[in-house]
């Protein structure tokens, strides 16, 4: 438990083979009776529909926030996989409300706004106010929908701030899930707004800045989020040229390492690649278009990376009384590749930190991936 002016804050894990178990040993960690929200971050090796009733029976009548993951992060052992890994907080001054948005492939700017409003009537008094708000999205990561639901919901929220993470599954790209209502739905999206009387601060970290190698997409379906040429030649090709490797040596690790980054209203974004195709062609984790200019990423050590964002985040915002981190899977596979994955657990331990390795990041209106997004609840001040 969290000790200080502030939420109350209490955190538990579960490795327990059976979902009934995990969630029982959670709950018990948690005892989350009179809770004001649940964050539950769950491995995809539990059978989904026995996860959801014990999760449904577990914390009844309390917000529960939770999804499938490609990994957890807790800030009492840093990296972690094949748990249940959750936090609950409790404050008069906490409101949160959630919205099932289903089916994605329906979405649109109109569902966007009601569903806004729905939240905002239920949690917030006097309507959309930035500095007591802040909106959480967690989405299918095998939806292909997360731009177009980041951004419509990001217009609808009217400068209130929106981060996020889309669902994973281990890397097994079969079937990623968020919970609501007693259960987990695929093609969905969870959408939850925070009305807070406690300080917050959404944040962003990267460790990639731009190489002065460039190059541009010539053909590219942003639909399927396939780019078949760069630079006139089929896309792995020039990718691999790019890079210094063997096409045939393009694999996790490689594009983990250096992914391509792509400017946006001044600021560089990472655009990570999931894999390359047999014809040639890359598959992305977000939209490509015709035409754009990419540059090569080059990364900095991740795991200082990690430990020195998060001291700049204290020295700017005061010490955090509870963190909530959608965490890229790229970022768990570089860590990985390396043989730092220690290091970078070593910089989240003593954090008082929950989330999840996930299939890509939104914030603000923008879907990103090798991103790490999150929220920083503070102590109230004295």
């Amino acid at each position: 438990m969290s000790t200080g002016v502030g939420p109350d804050v209490r955190q538990a894990s579960s490795h327990a083979d059976d979902p009934h178990e995990a969630i029982a040993e959670v709950a018990a960690g948690l005892d989350a009776a009179d809770a004001s929200v649940v964050f539950l971050f769950c491995s995809a090796r539990y059978d989904r529909n026995a996860l959801g009733r014990a999760i449904a029976r577990a914390f009844a009548g309390r917000p529960v926030v939770a999804c499938t993951t490609a990994g957890e992060l807790s800030g009492s052992t840093g990296y972690v996989a094949g748990s249940v890994t959750g936090a609950s907080i409790r404050s008069p001054r906490l409101r949160v409300a959630t919205r099932l948005i289903a089916p994605l492939d329906d979405f649109d700017a109109t569902r966007s706004t009601e569903t806004v409003q729905t939240l905002v009537d239920e949690v917030a008094t006097d309507g959309l106010d930035p500095e007591r708000q802040f909106a959480l999205l967690l989405i299918d990561g095998l939806s292909m929908q997360e731009e177009a639901v980041a951004a419509t919901l990001h217009g609808s929220l009217h400068g209130v701030g929106l981060f996020g993470g889309s669902a994973g599954d281990e890397m097994h790209f079969e079937g990623t899930a968020v919970y609501h209502d007693g259960a987990f739905h695929e093609g969905a999206a969870v959408v939850a707004m925070f009305d807070s009387g406690h300080p917050f601060h959404l944040f962003r970290f990267q460790h990639f800045e731009p190489t002065d190698i460039r190059m541009v997409t010539t053909a590219a379906d942003p639909a399927s989020r396939k780019v078949h040429e760069i630079d006139g030649m089929p896309a792995a090709e020039a990718y691999a040229r790019a890079v210094g490797v063997d096409p045939a040596e393009l694999d996790g690790h490689v594009f983990a390492r250096h992914p391509v980054m792509l400017r946006v209203g001044g600021e560089w974004y990472v655009r990570s690649i999931q894999q390359a195709l047999p014809d040639g062609s890359l598959t992305f984790y977000c939209a490509i278009d015709d035409g754009l200019v990419l540059a090569l990423g080059r990364g900095v050590d991740l795991a200082r990376s990690i430990r020195e964002s998060f001291d700049r985040l204290r020295d700017t915002h005061g010490e955090p009384r509870f963190l909530l981190a959608c965490d890229c899977i790229f970022r768990r596979l570089e860590l990985t590749g390396l043989d730092a994955l220690e290091a970078g657990s070593e910089a989240l331990r003593g954090l008082p930190l929950i989330g999840f390795n996930t299939y890509g990041e939104q914030f603000r209106g923008l879907h990103v991936n090798q991103t790490l997004t999150g929220v920083m609840l503070g102590n109230d001040e004295s």
